[in-house]
């Protein structure tokens, strides 16, 4: 699209004045395509919202989960940024496609903890107790899957080659969303799912100056 609007005033400069450019390929149906890409992004978001509210049997729970969605976009075109400040690489359908392709993928480390926490409070532990429970538990394969995740991805991003130009938008939206979503959920979402805690009973001090309790035993 950028090079659309910086290319074409120059060819229109160069033609005559009864000439006419024309797109062919897939360029002639790049805004439709676009545009379907953005319904099928929010249709996905819908649908997953859905899907997870139906398996946590909560919208809040379903709710707190999508929180590393935005998330994971920001990283997303953080990293398309900084790729493409060493190598021209646009904003491509096929980067798009890394985007609804990111969806599925960012949002399996929430659904660990959510899933955990909750497993241990049905134990009967508090929301405390089992939001530390489900961090220390399921820390280990968060990162796991997110490093051999970003490992796999690294060089289609840094090294060159003949494939390298059309994967490699798909490979710095994965990486990067994935990375960032990853610390954030793991800051923000164990606070998140802290909300709503009843605070604890304080002990009463007992006063000295009160008279004594008996305890009556039951003969």
């Amino acid at each position: 699209m950028k090079l659309r609007t910086e290319i074409e005033p120059q060819l229109k400069a160069m033609l005559p004045p009864d000439g006419t450019i024309r797109y062919g390929g897939s360029a002639d149906r790049l805004d439709a395509t676009v545009s379907a890409m953005a319904k099928n992004f929010i249709l996905a978001l819908g649908l997953l919202f859905l899907l997870m509210a139906l398996l946590f049997r909560s919208a809040k729970d379903s709710a707190m989960v999508m929180i590393s969605i935005p998330l994971a976009t920001v990283g997303g075109l953080a990293l398309l940024d900084v790729t493409n400040l060493f190598t021209f690489q646009p904003l491509d359908l096929l980067t798009m496609i890394g985007f609804i392709i990111l969806l599925g993928i960012v949002v399996n480390n929430a659904i660990l903890l959510v899933d955990e926490t909750r497993r241990c409070e049905l134990e009967g532990k508090g929301r405390a107790e089992a939001v530390h429970i489900a961090l220390r538990s399921r820390i280990q394969p968060i990162f796991m899957g997110t490093l051999t995740t970003v490992a796999g991805m690294a060089p289609m991003i840094v090294v060159p080659g003949e494939g390298s130009v059309i994967y490699r938008g798909i490979a710095a939206v994965i990486t990067g969303g994935l990375a960032v979503s990853t610390v954030f959920t793991l800051l923000l979402l164990p606070a998140l799912l802290r909300l709503g805690e009843k605070p604890r009973a304080e002990a009463v001090p007992v006063n000295q100056d009160d008279p004594p309790v008996r305890r009556v035993a039951a003969e």
